[in-house]
């Protein structure tokens, strides 16, 4: 995507904000909503959104033309090599954009700062990019890291270099349900078992690009001038407290997906998804409320197949009504048979998620238990049936079941078609769903007052245009 020529009406900005996004996965879209908030709170800042073009072409493919005249979107490239021939290894392309970012970062924002004739004065990276405290230091502006998980992930990261010198690096065979404060002292991690920790912690290789970036990142995130994050106080005040005792600043600023709800309304095409499958429309005809089980494993984990051939079979065999949003690429001609088989559901490729998740009939979430997701099934008070894969998935997990008891996590983490009837029941019909459903309306509860004008994440935000602005030092 080409720079967009600067054509305001003569608008002259007092402050411009640069913000790098991570371009895999899904972490550029959320750090986009919180831009347009921020841009729409404060008119008279330019933002300037960097990500690569891959990213780019894909995040403003439709939407482009809604952007506030405030934001501008510049590519970065991607540190491919001209005729680089891809090895098929892990990771591969996110270890190339890695090497080259620091590099490929300070190119693109001189090209910025040149194309726009503003000189920056903050710096907002996504907090994978640890090499943001270099940049704003070189640039002598704040740097404001954003957290897209929660502060049990990061906390967790904060606290590394503690969990290997006390528990180790080597094998963590015979250990993984052992707690971690037993070696380690971290406040509001005492439900927190070894095998919970994200790969790249303790355990797995911890010479892959995550690991090492993650690594980095905190032990930096002390130096930044605020870290903010895609969650609210209220929702661990132990480990909340815990973190700002680390910080110069925290500021949860989330969830983004409530906060957006409480800001002036966002264009169309961001807000609302069309009900182009039709699920929508089928959940309306949904007689019995909290009675549909909804599963999603969203944009990135893909169970094996004999664990989706479980899910059909219980599906089929429980005869509770689903809707699974189900890639066309996961499935395969055996899994096809059952899912035909299966007249008590609708299976669609894509489904409007947060939609979904507030619609009166949907009682249960399977869920992968990524963070957004984690979120978004809050904002909809539905329970939670867990299967986590990798990284955060885990802890996350466990806060939901242990914690919150707001859902339960399968037996041995991996889907069987007895299991999942047993969770089906458990959620939907018994009291322990009940209670469940009690708690994730409490959390809701708090989640929703967090984002009111007097809220605490509402106040965050407030702060944080502030930092913006210069009006406030940190």
């Amino acid at each position: 995507m080409a720079p967009q020529p600067i054509d305001d009406d003569h608008v002259v900005y007092e402050h411009h904000v640069a913000a790098l996004a991570f371009p895999f996965s899904t972490h550029a879209s959320p750090t986009l909503a919180l831009i347009r908030r921020l841009a729409a709170a404060s008119p008279n800042t330019l933002f300037s959104f960097f990500s690569t073009s891959q990213s780019n072409n894909s995040l403003f493919s439709n939407t482009n033309t809604n952007l506030p005249r405030n934001i501008k979107v510049f590519d970065v490239a991607d540190g491919v090599p001209d005729g680089y021939v891809f090895a098929g290894k892990p990771q591969e392309d996110i270890e190339l954009f890695m090497k080259a970012a620091p590099h490929n970062f300070t190119t693109s924002l001189d090209a910025c700062v040149a194309h726009t004739g503003k000189r920056l004065t903050c710096l907002i990276t996504d907090a994978f990019l640890w090499f943001g405290a270099h940049l704003a230091h070189d640039l002598g502006v704040p740097w404001l890291p954003l957290w897209l998980s929660g502060l049990n992930s990061l906390s967790l990261h904060v606290h590394t270099d503690l969990l290997r010198h006390t528990i180790g690096t080597q094998s963590i065979a015979g250990l993984e349900n052992e707690l971690i404060t037993k070696n380690a002292n971290i406040p509001g991690m005492s439900k927190v078992r070894i095998k919970d920790l994200p790969e790249g912690v303790i355990f797995g290789n911890l010479d892959s690009v995550f690991s090492r970036m993650l690594h980095q990142m905190g032990q930096l995130l002390p130096r930044a001038n605020a870290v903010l994050v895609n969650s609210f106080e209220e929702l661990d005040i132990t480990v909340t407290n815990d973190l700002k005792s680390k910080f110069n600043k925290l500021l949860n600023v989330g969830p983004f997906n409530l906060a957006a709800a409480a800001s002036p309304p966002l264009p169309e095409a961001l807000t609302a998804a069309d009900d182009v499958t039709g699920c929508l429309s089928w959940l309306d005809k949904q007689k019995a409320a909290s009675s549909v089980v909804y599963v999603s494993f969203g944009s990135v984990a893909r169970p094996p197949e004999k664990e989706l051939m479980a899910m059909a079979q219980a599906l089929e065999a429980s005869g509770v009504p689903f809707l699974w949003s189900l890639k066309d690429s996961f499935k395969t001609p055996l899994l096809n048979e059952l899912l035909v088989k299966a007249s008590n559901g609708m299976v669609v490729p894509w489904a409007p998620q947060p939609r979904v998740l507030a619609h009166a009939s949907v009682g249960a979430f399977v869920t992968h238990c990524g963070w957004s997701s984690l979120l978004e099934t809050i904002a909809g008070g539905v329970p939670m049936i867990c299967r986590p894969f990798f990284g955060d998935q885990r802890v996350n997990a466990r806060t939901v079941e242990d914690v919150l008891e707001i859902g339960v996590t399968v037996e041995d983490g991996v889907f069987t078609k007895h299991g999942l009837i047993k969770y089906f029941d458990q959620v939907l019909s018994q009291q322990r769903g009940k209670k469940m459903r009690g708690n994730i309306n409490t959390v809701k509860l708090l989640a929703q007052q967090s984002v009111e004008p007097k809220g605490s994440s509402a106040q965050n935000f407030k702060l944080l245009l502030d930092v913006i602005s210069g009006s406030t030092k940190v």
